[in-house]
């Protein structure tokens, strides 16, 4: 490994104060804690994928990964388990799993994609990784796709295959990826009632492009909620989902540093937050070929997030 967890972690704060001073940044690459925070006080991830305008990436080959053809990889999963609401009806949140003896750990990568990015993809910015999902089909690595809905419309294919693959289970990480609570990395903010259709909004373009492996689950966008957020997105009936391990693969070139750091961090239980996005997490697949075998080698098992809060 050629990058401390401590530098990862002073190069990570330093991204955050340039995002924060960037439009349209945000994402799910940061941890906050379970629950509301205190006195209403906003919790927040560090910057995510989305963000800051990046030079497209070089064109290659964007394809989907074919669906599984075993005969029932597109039939509906069972039921996914939730969390019971929290205090005052509040929409709950889970971050790691209670029994923290078994040598589980859930993997998850957000797609993100604002809704007003269509022109940068337009331009040839890839917003997806089909390598990645491909590496993870071969690995066998059951995994949660936090897949904002503007990502499906803009790749219905690739969000399909990954919907009717029994490896894969999709989450909702909103539609537009704008901000539940303010501030939030710059994120434009919605409202109670823009923040609850936004919700839906998501699932529906999951229907329409053909995803059945969809779940009950939901990232706040940036990783940043207070209970007005939990309390907005309450009657979508879903179980927020947190991380306790940060990989710092969004804007990261090195992915020795960001399989360091994934290493370092995971413990039984762990829900790690990596993501799906080429142009701005680019060596995130190039991570995983390192992550996964490490991790074996240790005694882990890969589980989807519905594993962990079954448990």
């Amino acid at each position: 490994m050629t990058l401390s967890v401590r530098n990862v972690a002073v190069a990570a704060a330093l991204g955050a104060a340039l995002c924060t001073a960037l439009t349209g940044c945000g994402g799910g690459s940061g941890t906050s804690g379970s629950g509301s925070a205190p006195g209403g006080q906003t919790r927040m991830g560090t910057p995510g994928a989305s963000a800051p305008p990046v030079s497209p990436a070089s064109p290659q080959a964007a394809g989907s990964a074919p669906a599984a053809s075993s005969p029932g990889a597109a039939a509906p999963p069972a039921k996914a388990p939730t969390l019971a609401p929290g205090p005052n009806g509040l929409t709950p949140v889970f971050e790691r799993a209670k029994q923290q003896t078994d040598k589980t750990v859930a993997l998850t990568f957000d797609a993100d994609m604002t809704s007003d990015q269509g022109q940068r993809a337009a331009d040839g910015e890839h917003f997806d990784n089909p390598q990645l999902i491909a590496t993870l089909r071969k690995l066998q690595v059951p995994s949660t796709i936090f897949m904002t809905g503007r990502w499906a419309e803009e790749y219905p294919d690739q969000a399909k295959s990954i919907g009717t693959d029994p490896n894969f289970e999709i989450a909702n990480h909103s539609y537009s990826h704008h901000a539940f609570t303010s501030p939030c990395y710059g994120l434009p903010a919605l409202d109670a009632a823009a923040a609850r259709a936004d919700v839906d909004r998501a699932f529906a373009a999951f229907r329409t492009a053909g995803a059945v492996n969809t779940v009950p689950y939901f990232r706040f966008p940036g990783g940043c909620y207070d209970d007005q957020a939990l309390r907005a997105v309450s009657t979508a009936k879903v179980t927020a989902v947190q991380w306790d391990v940060v990989s710092g693969d969004a804007f990261a070139k090195d992915p020795d540093a960001v399989a360091e750091q994934v290493l370092a961090g995971v413990k039984p239980g762990s829900v790690v937050v990596m993501h799906c996005t080429r142009s701005a997490a680019p060596v995130t697949e190039e991570a995983i070929r390192k992550i996964v075998p490490e991790l074996r080698k240790r005694g882990f098992r890969f589980v989807k997030v519905s594993e962990l809060i079954g448990k």
